[in-house]
């Protein structure tokens, strides 16, 4: 049967094809009544999405099938998860309400596939509280069942794998919001490979240049990678097999948005990152001994390799928070080469591969940190069920501890306590207890007086000095770096700050009293205008501070129980100036339609970000500021992902009009061997070559070694793609790089 040119019959046997596939991976679903359940929910959503496709025109039920297969093979869940991802989208998508899924599955399908639905509007929020807000619920659903947030991921992942069929900008906007949000959450569930997936599609959609480009020098290295391993391992292996261990030795790659990171962050060249593959040694040995059979391993490859003392990392004694546990150590090659070797049983690697939901299979284990979830889990909701902690700071504070390494350091009783790194004296006071850190005056690191603001280590043992006086105050929120922390010094401000206003309103009780005015809602509403102050509560914390005094009250009038004032309300100097978001967002193009850089007929007023001085050529977005109109960034501006995933419905597409040739400011800067009229030679190429101007140039050399810097003016990426390959050429110049801004 044919329709509009698909064969209906072949996607038939497309979907069976794909659903045995999906039963062939439910490793944890092996009875019968659990195969009947997967069978039931895959009718159920398959008539329910019969007649919807994906933006690809593959038929719908493609797509939750494909999650999941993920749920079940990457990550390792149960029949319960896998029934709940195939129905994932049918009671938002379809006819299905949750009271069908209750009768057709139970109860806590039912709870699951709400809190899926709850939290599906995630990506298509347009504005970035209501999208932070929503965030928050999904992590609140953390509480309910840790495998809602794992089907999740589950889907996150399969939309960024067909992520090709969606317009530019969505893909922008959806591969930021991946980076900034889903990435992070995954690393901390312990589910490393999805993880890295998210952050390696993440770069494919934002900066696809710079993918392809490392992808390309991977797979060209990739011959002479495979024959180092082989040879690094070689007498390892023989020893193993000398003393009788059963094993497996891997090797694994960097994953490409690593290479990147290192690429931009550190400034080294791919050819001189050294730890582009590491070598895992997976030892098949009881749970009783894998920890000491960890260590012999260790001392069987240290007597062939040299180790880097500093490079030590030991997560089976203490591991990690999200449950990872492996030993990790730097060693020397022959060939001069670092390569880090990582030791763990097989039981740690499954747990590293799936995080939390390998903990399931191991429950009965002490060594199992269920536990630690549990906490987490316990910091989440604190840090969540405040209602009136401002939904993006939640973001950015709960992302502070998402994705950082962590130190251990103990109390004067010799009790560990996990905190990221960087954190401080008052952090580890907060982390006791919120009473000890609001009456924090300062800490003793091993027996040595400390100020608050005092950076713990690794080892450090730490005793809180107290005062029943002290109390928080606003400039703490500088020293803690923990969101738990930050948190509750912000509940305790506020506190203190309602306190301090109830004295106020008690001062403006009694002026009304004086005034013979009735204290009611509406005589309150006009001093909140007259003063422009956001609540009453503001407007009684001004009073009792003194900014607002009523002694000196003036220009109103009294109608028997009202007060109205004559004059209008105050108001800042800036909001006179009409530059709010509105007035821009007035003059902008519609939703659909894009800023054309340069086209004068828009008349709309713009201006080329510093942070990454975008020229014709570069792929770029407009945002929409508060006070300084629309701003032009590139799309791999280093800003971008803020931008793209907490306010979206800031950003505009933008592109270049090429009607008129303009020349842009650029900043290059070059490294080589030092060497005489080298900088002739490369000032040459600039101006008489390719008669490019010049607007700044520095160069500096150093012990054989020369590095520049130069700004020049070109027209667009071809012509600025021409200058570098030309400088390139240049005998004795080594690199020549873009850089965001003039001389950074």
């Amino acid at each position: 049967m044919m329709k509009e040119g698909i064969d209906l019959e072949e996607e038939k046997r497309e979907i069976l094809r794909r659903y045995r596939g999906l039963l062939r991976v439910c490793h944890r679903s092996k009875t019968r009544a659990d195969r009947a359940r997967i069978r039931k929910a895959f009718e159920v959503a398959a008539e329910a999405h019969k007649d919807m496709r994906r933006k690809s025109g593959e038929p719908y039920i493609y797509h939750p099938l494909a999650v999941a297969k993920i749920a079940a093979e990457e990550i390792g869940l149960d029949t319960t998860s896998i029934v709940c991802a195939l129905l994932h989208d049918t009671v938002e998508d379809t006819e299905i309400t949750l009271d069908d899924i209750q009768n057709l599955f139970g109860k806590r399908e039912r709870v699951i596939i709400d809190g899926l639905t709850k939290i599906s509007g995630v990506s298509n929020y347009e504005n970035s509280s209501d999208q932070a807000e929503n965030f928050r619920k999904m992590l609140l659903t953390l509480s309910d069942d840790v495998r809602v947030i794992l089907i999740k991921l589950a889907d996150r992942l399969h939309n960024m794998r067909t992520l090709d069929h969606m317009k530019r900008e969505k893909q922008l906007k959806i591969a930021s919001e991946t980076q900034f949000m889903y990435a992070p959450l995954a690393h901390r569930l312990g589910l490393y490979n999805i993880k890295t997936e998210l952050e390696d599609l993440s770069l494919k959609f934002k900066d696809p240049e710079t993918y392809d480009s490392i992808v390309s020098k991977l797979q060209k290295t990739q011959a002479v990678r495979t024959r180092f391993i082989n040879a690094f391992t070689l007498p390892i292996r023989r020893a193993l097999d000398k003393f009788g261990f059963k094993y497996e030795i891997k090797s694994r790659t960097k994953s490409i948005y690593s290479i990147w990171n290192k690429i931009v962050k550190k400034g080294v060249p791919f050819e001189e990152i050294y730890d582009v593959f590491a070598i895992r040694v997976i030892l098949d040995t009881q749970m009783e001994t894998e920890k000491s059979d960890c260590w012999r391993v260790y001392s069987i490859v240290t007597d062939f390799y040299q180790p880097s003392p500093e490079r030590l990392r030991d997560w089976i004694s203490i591991p990690k928070s999200s449950g990872y546990e492996s030993l990790h150590t730097t060693v020397m090659s022959p060939s001069g080469k670092w390569v880090e070797v990582q030791i763990r049983s097989v039981r740690m690697d499954e747990m590293a591969e799936k995080g939390f939901a390998a903990h399931w299979k191991y429950k009965d284990s002490p060594e199992t940190p269920e536990g630690k979830l549990d906490k987490w889990l316990n910091q989440v909701r604190d840090v969540l069920e405040n209602p009136e902690d401002n939904a993006i700071d939640f973001i950015d504070n709960f992302k502070l501890s998402l994705f950082s390494e962590e130190i251990y350091v103990f109390t004067p009783n010799g009790d560990l306590k996990t905190l990221p790194v960087g954190a401080t004296a008052l952090d580890f006071a907060f982390h006791i207890h919120s009473q000890i850190g609001s009456q924090c005056i300062g800490a003793k690191v091993n027996f040595k007086l400390v100020p608050l603001s005092h950076k713990l280590r690794s080892g450090d043992q730490v005793e809180i000095l107290t005062s029943k006086k002290q109390r928080p105050k606003e400039d703490w929120l500088s020293i803690v770096i923990t969101a738990s922390a930050r948190q509750k010094i912000r509940d305790a401000l506020r506190e203190e700050k309602k306190l301090i206003a109830d004295d106020g309103k008690d001062m403006l009780r009694r002026k009304l009293g004086g005034l013979k005015v009735e204290f009611n809602s509406k005589n309150i509403d006009e001093f909140v205008k007259k003063f422009d102050t956001a609540t009453a509560t503001e407007l009684y914390y001004r009073i009792a501070k003194g900014r607002i005094d009523l002694t000196r009250l003036k220009g109103f009038v009294v109608d028997g129980n009202r007060i109205k004032f004559e004059t209008k309300a105050e108001v800042l100097p800036e909001t006179n100036k009409q530059t709010s978001q509105d007035k821009v967002v007035i003059t902008t193009p519609g939703k659909n339609e894009t800023l054309l850089i340069g086209d004068e007929q828009q008349r709309v007023d713009f201006t080329l970000a510093t942070c990454c001085n975008p020229i014709p050529g570069d792929e770029v977005f407009g945002f929409i500021t508060v006070n300084e109109g629309i701003k032009i960034h590139r799309t791999n501006c280093p800003n971008a992902q803020l931008l793209m995933s907490k306010y979206a419905y800031r950003v505009i597409k933008a592109r270049w009009n090429n009607a008129e040739t303009v020349e842009f400011e650029v900043g290059l800067k070059f490294s080589g061997t030092d060497d005489v009229g080298i900088v002739q030679n490369i000032t040459n190429i600039i101006s008489t070559d390719m008669n490019v101007n010049m607007r700044a140039i520095s160069f500096e050399a150093k012990d054989g070694i020369f590095q520049g810097k130069v700004v020049v003016l070109v027209h667009d990426t071809m012509h600025l793609s021409s200058l570098m390959d030309k400088l390139k050429a240049v005998d004795g110049v080594l690199t020549v790089d873009r850089i965001e801004s003039e001389f950074q």
